[in-house]
């Protein structure tokens, strides 16, 4: 469904992107991880048009789509729930969700009610507070105000960035179950995370960036496996230490 080749993205004098390169199969969940700075929201930001690359290919369903404007892409069939959410704390629930059926423009009222019913079947608490001004929600009430507003696109295709970032761990656990169950009904998505064992738990492959390039790309399970994972962005190291430090209170106790 989505193929990334060779893309080189700059900021400026500064190459953030150096030749990435992945792919997104129709009904995968695909997890794009690394730390801070690897270039995750770059490589969505250029796949949505937000920017534009220097090199390189992106294929949208058999369609060149580099270069083209995010207004574009998003009516191609690419919906992005951005990282911080970014909905509009001013206007409510509603209009917030209403803004993401946009791209839509042959859209009849019927189909929006319907893909309304749905996001509400997801999210009943967005039902609930439909009324309500975006700033007066939680942090995980945004969350899936935006995932919703994302949905609202109807697009072939789901791109997350960073999810989880500044939830709650039980709030974390649920957005997880809904993003799978959002797949299981048909959406593709390509996840951003930074909470790289929560991604591959639910994710069919992953691709793992460091400092603009793809150092490691694998099943999810193999990448769950995987030493240099465990090392670098499971947090193997703290199991490690446990370990040693039981070992040493069992002499200890000796």
């Amino acid at each position: 469904m989505l193929k990334v080749e060779g893309i080189e993205t700059w900021y400026g004098a500064i190459q953030a992107l150096k030749g990435i390169s992945l792919d997104v199969k129709e009904g995968e969940i695909v997890a794009l991880l690394g730390a801070n700075g690897a270039g995750k929201s770059t490589t969505i930001m250029t796949i949505t048009g937000m920017l534009k690359p220097a090199k390189g290919r992106i294929e949208f369903c058999g369609r060149d789509i580099a270069g083209m404007k995010a207004e574009g892409i998003a009516e191609a069939g690419i919906a992005c729930v951005p990282e911080g959410r970014r909905i509009f704390p001013g206007l409510t629930v509603m209009d917030n969700l209403l803004l993401g059926a946009t791209p839509r423009k042959r859209a009849s009222r019927a189909d929006i009610q319907k893909d309304l019913e749905r996001v509400f079947g997801i999210f009943p608490v967005l039902e609930e507070f439909k009324e309500r001004l975006g700033w007066q929600l939680s942090g995980g009430q945004l969350q899936m105000l935006a995932i919703g507003r994302g949905l609202m696109a109807n697009s072939k295709i789901l791109l997350l960035d960073e999810p989880s970032l500044g939830l709650a761990p039980v709030v974390v656990q649920e957005v997880f179950r809904v993003i799978k169950e959002i797949n299981r009904a048909g959406t593709t998505i390509l996840l951003v995370e930074q909470n790289a064992r929560m991604a591959l738990l639910i994710a069919n492959r992953g691709f793992v960036l460091e400092t603009g390039r793809v150092m490691l790309a694998d099943t999810a399970a193999n990448l769950l496996a995987n030493e240099e994972m465990k090392a670098h962005y499971l947090g193997a190291h703290a199991h490690v230490k446990e370990a040693r430090q039981r070992r040493r209170d069992k002499k200890a106790g000796a």
